[in-house]
């Protein structure tokens, strides 16, 4: 840890009784809690106190727009950091499910469907729809990529794999319509 020298400290000082308000009026603004925004800007002057840049120094005090900054980087961090802490859930007092086999065997028979239903429009007219369709459903892919990738427009992707999902629709029947899985 570094002391702050003496301009520093001067800087802090001028920093602290010219713009203290409106230091707390922007970190406010983002924390909406008058604890948590007096702790940011006490981190702050630490920070600034413990760096001694003169890079941050603006006339007879520092880069206000920094200090700005700083807050709302410090807030937002901190906001991550306890949004990854999750509570733990009640889920260890409900009872398990048992695995449904027969819902898995339909599953992988509609899928089967699919498949073969998307390699017998390959064949028809239209095939080309039937091909972007089958590379959209079984990858990763946004329609974004699967355009770059094909160098299409997004819409015509976008239309394409519509009119192969509308067709699906009419010659399959969804077999978990009436389920509530």
């Amino acid at each position: 840890m570094r002391i702050a020298n003496k301009e520093t400290r001067q800087r802090l000082d001028v920093l602290h009784r010219n713009h203290y308000k409106w230091l707390f009026s922007c970190a406010f603004k983002v924390s909406k809690c008058k604890v948590t925004t007096e702790d940011l800007i006490q981190e702050l002057y630490i920070y600034l106190a413990e760096r001694n840049d003169e890079k941050l120094y603006y006339a007879d005090s520092f880069n206000l727009q920094y200090c700005r900054s700083f807050l709302l980087s410090r807030f937002y961090n901190l906001a991550k950091i306890e949004n990854r802490r999750n509570p733990l859930s009640d889920d260890y007092e409900k009872e398990e499910t048992p695995y449904d086999l027969e819902w898995d065997l339909k599953l992988q028979h509609s899928y089967g469907k699919v498949i073969n239903e998307l390699n017998s429009m390959k064949r028809e007219k239209g095939w080309s729809a039937a091909m972007l369709a089958e590379m959209y459903f079984f990858s990763d892919m946004t329609f974004e990529n699967l355009a770059k990738e094909i160098n299409i427009s997004k819409s015509t992707a976008f239309l394409n794999v519509r009119k192969v999902k509308e067709k699906l629709k009419e010659r399959l029947e969804n077999p978990f319509k009436d389920e509530n899985k």
